[in-house]
């Protein structure tokens, strides 16, 4: 952008800011608590003199890494007028995906159903939120059908073998949520109820200072990971668990221990460390798919982006505000690491492990952050919705699939990689309901 069209929208945005904060009922200086009308009104960052945005300038007292207080998460931001030709593409190309997903649909109903329902019911949320298609449409009403020949007696919905209990039971609810039908109540209550019950806590014997504290993992058993703690956060918030349910806090204790900050993180293996991102899990001395990293003559465990953006997604749903030294030391790590080429900070001959996966968190995390851009470390701004839109495009086939020939993850089975590609943009750019 040349530096008079620069200069001229910094000072239309003051202007148009200023005058949002003077209707504002609350705020503050440097940390900005705006108002809920703020926030919903003002997607866009704020930058300039004491307007600075409160992710750049910070609180001028730290908060430290006390427990949030539960509070109204904001609605889903819309996207900016700037935006809108990107989200017509974004429309064009979840249709065009729809229908290669339509055709790939099983005789049983299901996709790539020999694995469980885990895969259909991602497939299934993505055609129900596709206007073109819809909850009504025979293919997804027989699809459903099909995943809750899985729903078991302690109100998972899961394969017979057990193995991806939470994952499955996760995804699960998170389509049912999206159906909207009365008629599954009983299945949705029974699914917060199951995945609470199996969240890591003083039930399984598990207090506050044991590493697992807080978070879920594959199966009861099974040790946690930020992965199956973020999908079982998300299918809560998205069933409507009230936010000030217990197992927020608690999920809150396990995800600082998976942030690679020394300030916060209680656990040995961050220790000194500001790199800010995420890792997979703090069980077991920690563990990262991204190995580890010299960090000033010190090896550390490296942070990724799939996780960092699961982590600060999750942190804004247990109820941090962007003002907390963990949400902008996640956001400092984003700020650092932009790109949607490939999974940002991943060893190199790996970088498009889990790429799919990574769209679909980088796209939620976003969304609830409620910002329409995003300036990196070198000053550059990222209109990061229109910048999804474009990479998807460039990556979508001429059948609208998406496929990841990094196969790791199951991202080479096209119906799940096209399911979170469908869902990125849908985060994005939320179709009319």
């Amino acid at each position: 952008m040349e530096l008079a069209m620069m200069r001229q929208w910094v000072a239309l945005r003051i202007a148009g800011c200023a005058k949002t904060v003077r209707r504002a009922t609350r705020t503050q200086r440097c940390g900005v608590a705006w108002s809920p009308q703020f926030v919903r009104s003002r997607g866009a960052a704020v930058s300039a003199g004491v307007l600075a945005a409160c992710v750049i300038c910070g609180p001028s007292q730290p908060t430290g890494a006390q427990p949030a207080q539960p509070h109204s998460q904001p609605a889903p931001t819309v996207p900016a007028a700037d935006d809108a030709a990107a989200c017509e593409q974004a429309r064009r190309l979840t249709a065009r995906a729809a229908q290669y997903l339509l055709s790939a649909q099983e005789k049983d109903a299901g996709w790539v159903s020999e694995t469980g329902p885990g895969v259909s019911a991602l497939v299934l949320k993505a055609l129900v939120q596709e206007p073109t298609v819809g909850p009504r449409h025979p293919a997804v009403r027989r699809g459903v059908d099909f995943v809750l020949k899985f729903q078991r007696e302690d109100g998972g919905v899961y394969a017979a073998e057990g193995l991806l209990k939470n994952y499955e039971s996760s995804v699960v609810l998170s389509l049912l949520a999206v159906l909207r039908d009365p008629a599954y109540e009983p299945q949705v209550r029974a699914l917060q109820k199951f995945l609470t019950d199996h969240q890591w806590d003083e039930g399984e014997g598990k207090s506050r200072d044991d590493p697992w504290y807080g978070g879920a993992g594959y199966g009861r058993g099974k040790r946690p990971d930020l992965s199956n703690t973020q999908m079982m956060l998300e299918a809560l918030r998205d069933s409507g668990l009230p936010k000030d349910d217990p197992v927020y806090q608690k999920a809150l204790v396990f995800i600082q221990r998976c942030q690679m900050l020394g300030e916060t993180n209680d656990q040995p293996f961050a220790k000194g460390s500001t790199q800010g991102g995420f890792i997979y899990s703090p069980a077991g001395g920690g563990e990262s798919k991204a190995e580890t990293v010299d960090v000033e003559g010190r090896t550390e465990l490296r942070c990724y982006g799939s996780m960092t953006y699961a982590g600060f997604k999750s942190m804004l749903y247990a109820g941090l505000t962007p003002d907390d030294p963990r949400v902008r030391a996640a956001l400092d790590w984003i700020r650092r690491h932009w790109t949607l080429q490939y999974n940002p900070n991943m060893p190199e001959q790996r970088s498009r492990e889990g790429l799919f996966y990574y769209y679909h968190v980088f796209a939620r995390a976003l969304d609830a952050f409620g910002q329409a851009t995003i300036e990196d470390h070198a000053g550059r701004v990222h209109a990061w919705r229109r910048e999804l839109v474009e990479e998807l495009a460039r990556r979508q086939q001429p059948d609208g699939r998406w496929v990841n020939d990094a196969d790791r993850w199951q991202e080479g089975l096209p119906a799940l990689t096209t399911a979170y590609a469908m869902l990125a943009l849908q985060a994005a750019c939320p179709p009319p309901r």
